[in-house]
């Protein structure tokens, strides 16, 4: 089925999240939408699905004009969608997840479970995707219940299939087996729109590349173009994708965790026994796939989190702070850069001046006598933004008027203004552009060669491997091994899977 999109505009009150887009999807096609999160790629994807309606515009399906009034319209239109965040029912069998929406039924309404069954057996052998029917969700790896979201929009007969950042939440061998899955989508004559922000995977599967930044397309390449070229479109302007670093040149212990463990907010165990060392000079990676307990470690390591009562030891720059305070963790020399800046890294009805006070309010550098020292706080802020190329009109902006990039630099540079012995920097590119990351890079190499000692939290493979000189892989709340970073990625996936070295 062939897929057009014809002046596609979408606005939420000033905001335009998508300004006169065309886009043309041929059958069999794998078309790839190219561009940073909040360039307006899902956005449009929700409008083709029925979830948002377009303020101008038109969408059309073998060159007939379409009108969604719903999903329930794009999906008998022939239109799936594999959602960013799985739409799954966890206590559901694979059976019950796909046939939920239009259950089949026998005579007087009874479900018919047995050609539910029979639905999901038919697609997974075709496709071999190897899923048991009578599986429970929750019992199912990421890679696999990925898998149930590709069968539920084929059980709707689903000509065009869109994959909203797919590749997420998996494992390197995991995503490899998508490519290969949609390959065969696509020979079998499904149109794919494959929407994403990772140049790599682009390059290896796409047939065709859109590239959007700021809800505008920007331009079209072929998965020949450069990664470099990919990135130019992105951003606007040439960017260095690679990091120049030179040898690790490794000091004492910084950072000792002996043992520790914790439980998430559902009560259930997140951490289990978890031990290690960051040395001055090197960045020790922690690497993973999200929600295996990387982001309760770095709540425990700061202090945002009990450790379990007389279980573990956290020792920073040699003093036991296991017990301690987050202000005293801080005056010993923690840096933190929380994963999601917008609910612990920042305020974001205060302005940047303010917000590069949060953690040094009673430091002398801030204070004068009682009261807050203004014009120190002016020209520290002032000089910070300049440092970390801020770029804002006034340093009295308020922090939730900047881009996701911008609000990340004022992060780092509050957390980096100070003299800090441990940087923990936990997914401290998520959700920024190519160049506010190259910068973000720079900034965390930087401190390794000051020698301090960084522990990188990502679930970016590609960010791991570029700045580590060691690499933890979590796995279901254990450091599953210890690596050198010139391990290829089919090792640290079968790490990241649960396979040990």
């Amino acid at each position: 089925m062939k897929l057009e999109l014809r002046g596609i505009t979408k606005r939420f009150g000033t905001l335009v999240a998508n300004d006169s887009i065309d886009l043309t999807v041929n059958p069999g096609e794998i078309h790839a939408l190219l561009g940073e999160n909040g360039a307006g790629k899902s956005t449009l994807m929700n409008v083709l699905y029925g979830l948002y309606t377009a303020d101008e515009g038109q969408i059309l399906l073998d060159d007939k004009p379409q009108d969604f009034d719903g999903p329930g319209d794009a999906m008998a239109a022939g239109i799936g969608m594999v959602h960013q965040h799985f739409m799954l029912i966890p206590v559901f069998t694979v059976a019950e997840n796909v046939a939920l929406g239009h259950e089949p039924t026998k005579a007087l309404g009874a479900l018919d479970t047995a050609k539910a069954r029979q639905q999901v057996i038919e697609i997974s052998e075709r496709f071999g995707f190897n899923v048991d029917p009578d599986a429970l969700v929750e019992d199912l790896p990421v890679g696999v219940q990925q898998r149930v979201e590709i069968i539920k929009a084929l059980s709707r007969d689903a000509k065009v299939l869109v994959l909203d950042e797919p590749t997420a939440v998996l494992t390197p061998q995991e995503t490899d087996e998508l490519m290969e899955i949609m390959r065969q989508l696509a020979s079998s004559g499904t149109s794919i729109v494959f929407i994403t922000h990772k140049l790599r995977e682009v390059k290896e599967v796409a047939d065709t590349i859109t590239v959007i930044r700021l809800g505008k397309v920007v331009g079209s390449a072929s998965p020949n173009a450069s990664t470099s070229e990919l990135a130019s479109l992105m951003v606007g302007r040439e960017v260095e994708l690679t990091i120049s670093k030179k040898q690790a040149e490794v000091g004492d212990v910084i950072l000792k965790v002996e043992d520790i463990a914790a439980l998430d907010d559902r009560g259930q165990r997140a951490v289990d026994g978890v031990s290690f060392e960051v040395r001055g000079g090197e960045v020790l990676a922690v690497a993973g796939v999200q929600g295996n307990g990387q982001t309760e470690l770095a709540e425990v390591l700061l202090g945002l989190r009990s450790s379990l009562s007389g279980r573990g030891h956290i020792e920073l720059t040699g003093q036991d702070v296991t017990e301690a305070s987050v202000r005293a963790r801080l005056d010993i020399g923690l840096g933190y850069v929380p994963e999601d800046r917008k609910k612990d890294g920042l305020v974001s009805e205060f302005t940047i001046a303010e917000n590069m006070m949060l953690n040094a309010s009673y430091k002398s550098r801030f204070t004068k006598g009682l009261s807050i020292n203004f014009p120190a706080r002016a020209k520290i802020s002032a000089d910070l933004v300049k440092e970390f190329d801020v770029r804002t009109p006034s340093i009295d902006t308020p922090a939730g008027n900047l881009s996701g990039g911008n609000q990340q630099k004022v992060v780092v540079a509050r957390e980096l203004s100070r003299d800090v012995n441990l940087l923990i920097a936990a997914q401290p590119t998520r959700g920024v552009d190519v160049g506010s990351i190259e910068f973000i890079h720079e900034q965390i190499i930087s401190e390794r060669d000051a020698g301090k000692a960084v522990l990188l939290i990502s679930t970016e493979l590609d960010e791991v491997l570029a700045l580590a000189d060691r690499i933890a892989v979590m796995y279901r709340g254990k450091i599953v091994g210890i690596v050198e970073p010139s391990a290829t990625r089919e090792q640290l996936g079968k790490l990241m899977a649960g396979v040990s070295a």
